[in-house]
């Protein structure tokens, strides 16, 4: 029934493509607004040295201590983000997940640089929303890029005794926006700032302040790629890839030019 009222109305079908075309891509997603001092949970994950990750940051920056942040307080669900190349003073507070609760005897802390990013995934712990925080409570994950040559092996405290293990995996902790060229261990090697030139989509500043002359802007709201919300009731191409709105248009457009045609006689030769 739509398909035969718009190909009976071109006028109308060509409004819709277009205003498909940018609906598409003029929304933003909201992403977590954090403030610059507060508390996170901490995991750790494993970053091959000199590997390029999503901000585009240097191979040398993987040899002085970095993380990756959860998606909407990265500020991108692909690529870089306003989060990239900033540098945070995360102090660890207690453990999470552990029975009881071990509260360190010793206060550790470390100054990392954010380059990399941690998706959305089911109910992980980089899972957290605007409005619906991850299973601490907290609204930021720190995925810290460790073992290290850039942190110490027993930088993590524990009781082995009392637990039976000494990795808890998961740390509250709290973090202290910092300058990265004051407080950062790779702000004095000049090949450990910046972004790779391979001509990729990168940006990993120096010293990001937040001003909009310093700061990466979001890659996916730049690109109008919003986070993934497909279902398995979603349409899919061939490949079983979901069709865009406008892509849907665009094809029913391109079906009523065949009918036009047909009707006309153009190509029945």
């Amino acid at each position: 029934m739509l398909s035969l009222l718009l190909c009976s109305r071109p006028w109308l079908l060509l409004s819709l493509t277009v205003l498909s075309l940018f609906s598409g891509t003029s929304h933003a997603t909201e992403w977590i607004d954090y403030p610059s001092d507060g508390t996170a949970t901490l995991t750790h994950y494993t970053l091959p040295d000199g590997y390029i990750a999503s901000c585009g940051c240097t191979g040398a920056s993987t040899r002085y201590p970095t993380a990756a942040m959860s998606q909407y307080a990265y500020g991108s669900s692909t690529a870089y983000g306003p989060s990239c190349g900033r540098c945070f003073k995360i102090t660890l507070l207690n453990t999470y997940t552990s029975e009881p609760p071990f509260f360190p005897n010793v206060t550790k802390s470390v100054v990392i640089k954010v380059t990399d990013l941690c998706p959305v995934g089911g109910a992980g712990w980089c899972s957290a929303m605007p409005g619906k925080p991850n299973q601490s409570g907290q609204f930021i994950n720190f995925d810290l890029a460790w073992p290290s040559v850039a942190i110490p092996d027993d930088f993590f405290p524990s009781d082995a005794a009392l637990y039976g293990y000494t990795d808890f995996g998961v740390w509250n902790v709290s973090y202290q926006s910092v300058d990265c060229l004051t407080s950062w261990a790779g702000a004095k090697t000049p090949a450990a700032l910046g972004s790779v030139d391979d001509g990729s989509s990168v940006c990993c500043p120096a010293n990001p302040t937040g001003g909009s002359n310093d700061t990466c802007p979001s890659y996916s709201d730049d690109n109008g790629i919003p986070p993934d919300t497909a279902t398995a009731a979603s349409s899919s191409a061939a490949d079983g890839s979901p069709i865009p709105s406008a892509g849907r248009t665009l094809l029913l457009l391109y079906s009523c030019l065949v009918l036009l045609l047909l009707s006309s006689g153009h190509l029945l030769g």
